[in-house]
């Protein structure tokens, strides 16, 4: 089994919207639970992607 690489899984956490982020806190359980799922999706989409390919929303700064 492959162990996954937690630095992956923390900017995939921080690279999730902002309202995923806040929702999971949210007193309402219905709103917790989609932030969680959304959580989840951008997880395991960083995990399934390779590494190599660049997020088409982030920006290209010169060097």
């Amino acid at each position: 089994m492959e162990r996954i690489d937690t630095s992956a899984v923390a900017h995939a956490i921080l690279d999730a919207p902002g309202w995923a982020r806040v929702g999971i806190t949210a007193p309402s359980s219905c709103l917790r639970e989609d932030a969680a799922l959304e959580l989840a999706r951008v997880i395991a989409d960083a995990v399934d992607a390779p590494a190599s390919v660049p997020s088409p929303e982030q920006s290209t700064l010169p060097l």
